[in-house]
């Protein structure tokens, strides 16, 4: 279960720590919506059947308070798989995010109302509402495999997925690398260099 301890330290260490403390970040493809966009939650993975969106709908009216939605889209990406109301239902109902591997449309609202989402495009099409799909089983979204409970960590520089069995190992490991950083970043400020600090071979680096 992720405390509130857990939650205030994985926005603190950031996505870009994390994912080189073992977590998992998915694609690049894969963004903040709108500038300022952070999350951190515990996945609701949820898989679309081609141009429908049935299966958000049920994660949004069934996912637990704090949940991020982590949605797989089979078929056509380019659909707007989500919008202003879907939002309204989801922040009414306590969800703290979304992530998808697809389009969203409404952004003008999104960024008004302030919800987290993070998706490859913004998309006009609307999709249907008539198919099948998954929820809360695990969902391939950004290369990345996600479980129901696994840890979402997204902000400007993307989205880290963070196996729920590993949250305690990667969480050390990141505030260990965080501690690290912040001694070399002491190091530079003083006059030091990359290259030393780091033990960097150039030597096979021309110069004109």
């Amino acid at each position: 279960m992720l405390t509130a301890e857990d939650r205030e330290a994985l926005a603190r260490l950031g996505a870009a720590t994390l994912g080189e403390s073992g977590g998992l970040p998915m694609r690049a493809r894969i963004r903040a919506i709108w500038q300022g966009a952070t999350v951190v939650g515990e996945a609701m993975p949820v898989t679309c059947s081609p141009g429908d969106n049935l299966a958000i709908h049920v994660a949004v009216a069934e996912a637990a308070p704090g949940s991020v939605l982590v949605v797989e889209i089979e078929g056509d990406p380019e659909l707007g798989h989500w919008g202003e109301v879907l939002t309204t239902q989801a922040q009414a109902r306590g969800i703290a995010g979304l992530v998808i591997d697809g389009g969203v449309r409404d952004v003008a609202a999104l960024v008004r109302l302030g919800f987290p989402v993070f998706a490859t495009m913004l998309a006009l099409r609307g999709a249907v509402k008539t198919g099948t799909g998954a929820v809360g089983a695990p969902s391939s979204v950004g290369e990345v495999e996600v479980s129901l409970g696994d840890v979402v960590v997204g902000d400007a520089d993307g989205v880290v997925v963070i196996p729920a069995a590993r949250l305690a190992e990667v969480r050390a490991a990141g505030e260990a690398r965080e501690a690290k950083e912040q001694t070399m970043f002491e190091q530079l400020r003083g006059g030091a260099t990359t290259l030393a600090l780091l033990g960097l071979d150039y030597s096979g680096i021309r110069r004109g």
